[in-house]
């Protein structure tokens, strides 16, 4: 039955796979053993309840091999059927070309991006140790659970991965497996062209242990070398099985063209007549491979039962932890941080957003327990660091304080998969210029619906003397550019507490705060109306003879502008827009009464790129961007924003001539 259930497997995803003329059937050929010896004996997880909190994560980081999980997650239960197996790749099915989480029962992650997977494991594990650690008594162990991840020889070679598990080997996480579908074949050939390096050695100075299985279709030895992980409490652990690629179809085994295209329908019968199988039957599954799945999966269902009703024991026990419990895995009551007035305390001096920042996240720390995150070794800079609440460690897992060191990609991994555990609300910092190495995970905390919080500090020339290498001005024009991400650039105190204010009470969508390293004054004007994404900061006296729109520390020089020309009788609007995607989901009734379309005349002022603010600039080009159009320079940050433009002498000559010019064209 083993075999029968492990070549049923291959067989499933080499049909579907043809079928749909698109996909990668290698994996799901070779490693067909490796999946099925861990579903079958080892996860400990519920086809009737897929959100079960204490059950095992199984996250498949080689996410091309999408049909291996879509064929285990249907013979055992989980409500794949077989006509969604048939769809494979085809619009909004649930079997999608690669795996996504929140569309398919059963996944637990969204990969495809090499090495991403293996940084949400190290995510989830970092969660299940913390709540492990806040949750656990002498008696009742709630949060007790392993992560896996599968990945290849792809994800060996992506940084992200060597960022991601030399974390996981410092911190000592020993609930965490990795399996090694080691096939020595990628796209261009043999992995020898590239990648010759000692994987198991490089995992053994990560601080891993290692054990290797040598033939991949032994699932008694894959199955005791993760019993032989289990044991070690000390270390993570990293199995290596030797595989071949395409394994039972002779023309293909151990070749690169295994790898991302279909078997073709010849090959495919060559496949089913090697395994002994029909070769004119298709998507034909013996009843037996069902019942014999359905039966292993009693084991991980069994094991939930057990917890339940341990769980129930726990909550009647304990009622001080179920009540922390149920904060933690419940949702955020950001209106009472909302109405909370030490949250909207006003400053009497110029300070910079990420100091602000760091204060508001004092107080919100000590209402959102469950709140865990860090900085890219820039904790003091980012002002990131959670005061008196102590540093994650082996030794010290109530620690909120994650020091990712300098590891930007994993970090926003890890933070993923610590969201997508459950019972944590993660969040993570750098300078924003560094933001370019995370951009692949917020991509991804975006398409999953994630609301982790990202604090990116040095947002602008404002850095200063460090320079063009550090001054991002291009890298706002990318995150709004990111479907599901709210983007919001606070110009002052208040602002900076909207924007942790529209952080944390998000449920489905990441928030990237863009935050000052010089100091930016208190603005009078400026209010909880920033919630919005846009509104009016400063008001014209009597009437609008044209708007500036401004974000950040730019706002204020906009005001100081609007002031100036008062005294030249000319009246202008202020517009704050910390957040441009906010803004444009207002219904048009707001939008136009912060942004009058009978208001043409308008200058958008933002020391970064100038790119995605025509829709807001005014009408055929009428309206002006003073913005970055070339890198910054190394100098004090005043003398930079002089030297760029960013003046009230120069604003408000732009406005000047941009009046002068429509009211020409009038005539």
């Amino acid at each position: 039955m083993d075999k029968l259930t492990i070549d049923a497997i291959r067989v499933l995803s080499a049909d579907a796979i043809e079928k749909a003329k698109s996909g990668h059937p290698g994996l799901p050929l070779g490693a067909a053993p490796i999946g099925y010896e861990l579903f079958a004996h080892h996860l400990n997880v519920s086809a009737k309840d897929t959100r079960w909190i204490n059950r095992d994560r199984f996250i498949l980081s080689a996410g091309h091999g999408s049909m291996l999980l879509y064929s285990l997650l249907h013979f055992f239960g989980f409500g794949i059927t077989i006509e969604d197996i048939k769809n494979f790749r085809q619009l909004d099915s649930i079997t999608p070309g690669h795996p996504e989480y929140g569309k398919t029962p059963g996944v637990e992650a969204t990969t495809g991006p090499l090495g991403a997977g293996l940084g949400m494991a190290v995510g989830m594990a970092i969660a299940e140790a913390h709540l492990a650690a806040e949750f656990n008594t002498d008696d009742y162990n709630v949060i007790d659970h392993y992560t896996y991840a599968l990945a290849g020889d792809g994800c060996m070679m992506e940084g992200t991965s060597s960022e991601a598990l030399s974390l996981a080997g410092t911190l000592k996480l020993s609930k965490l497996i990795i399996l090694y579908d080691s096939n020595n074949i990628s796209i261009e050939g043999s992995t020898d062209l590239a990648f010759t390096e000692d994987v198991a050695m490089r995992m053994r100075a990560f601080g891993f242990q290692t054990l290797t299985v040598e033939d991949g279709n032994d699932i008694e030895a894959i199955g005791r070398a993760i019993e032989e992980a289990k044991k070690d409490t000390e270390r993570p652990s990293f199995i290596t099985v030797k595989t071949t690629i395409g394994y039972g179809c002779p023309q293909k085994q151990g070749k690169a063209s295994a790898h991302g295209e279909p078997l073709g329908e010849e090959n495919v019968r060559e496949l089913k007549e090697f395994l002994g199988w029909n070769p004119d039957e298709h998507f034909v599954i013996p009843e037996s491979v069902y019942e014999h799945c359905q039966k292993l999966g009693e084991r991980g269902e069994a094991k939930r039962l057990e917890w339940e009703k341990l769980f129930a024991e726990y909550r009647e026990k304990f009622p001080g932890k179920r009540m922390l419990w149920d904060k933690y895995f419940g949702d955020i009551d950001a209106d009472k941080i909302f109405n909370n007035p030490k949250f909207w305390e006003r400053r009497k001096k110029p300070t910079p957003t990420r100091n602000i920042s760091g204060e508001i996240l004092q107080v919100l720390k000590d209402h959102i327990p469950q709140l865990i995150g860090g900085s890219a070794d820039l904790g003091p800079s980012n002002k990131t660091i959670l005061e008196g609440e102590g540093n994650f460690s082996k030794e010290n897992p109530l620690g909120r304080n994650i020091h990712f060191g300098v590891r930007e990609i994993a970090m926003g991994a890890i933070a993923n998969g610590m969201i997508l555990h459950g019972g944590v609300r993660s969040y993570v910092g750098t300078f924003f210029v560094f933001s370019d190495y995370l951009k692949p995970m917020i991509r991804l905390a975006a398409l999953m619906r994630l609301p982790i919080t990202y604090v990116f500090t040095h947002d602008s020339i404002g850095v200063g003397e460090d320079g063009p290498t550090h001054e991002a001005i291009e890298h706002l024009a990318m995150f709004r550019a990111i479907p599901n991400l709210t983007v919001f650039r606070p110009a002052d105190e208040i602002e900076t507490a909207v924007g942790w204010y529209i952080a944390m009470k998000s449920k489905d969508r990441p928030t990237a705060l863009i935050l000052t390293r010089q100091s930016v004054p208190q603005i009078e004007g400026s209010s909880r109306e920033a919630i919005n994404g846009a509104y009016v900061i400063s008001k014209e006296k009597e009437r609008i003879d044209g708007i500036f729109i401004a974000t950040g520390s730019e706002v204020a020089v906009c005001i100081e502008a609007q002031k100036y020309l008062w005294e030249k009788g000319v009246d202008t609007r202020v517009v704050s827009m910390p957040s441009m995607k906010l803004f444009l989901e207002k219904d048009t009734a707001y939008k136009e009464s912060v942004l009058p379309d009978a208001v043409r005349e308008r200058v958008i002022v933002e020391a970064a790129a100038n790119f995605g603010w025509g829709c807001f600039s005014g009408f055929e080009e009428e309206g002006v961007v003073l913005a970055m159009e070339r890198f910054g320079k190394s100098a004090p940050a005043n003398v930079l924003f002089d030297h760029f433009g960013f003046t009230k002498e120069n604003i408000a000559a732009t406005m000047e001539r941009v009046i002068e010019k429509l009211n020409k064209n009038k005539k």
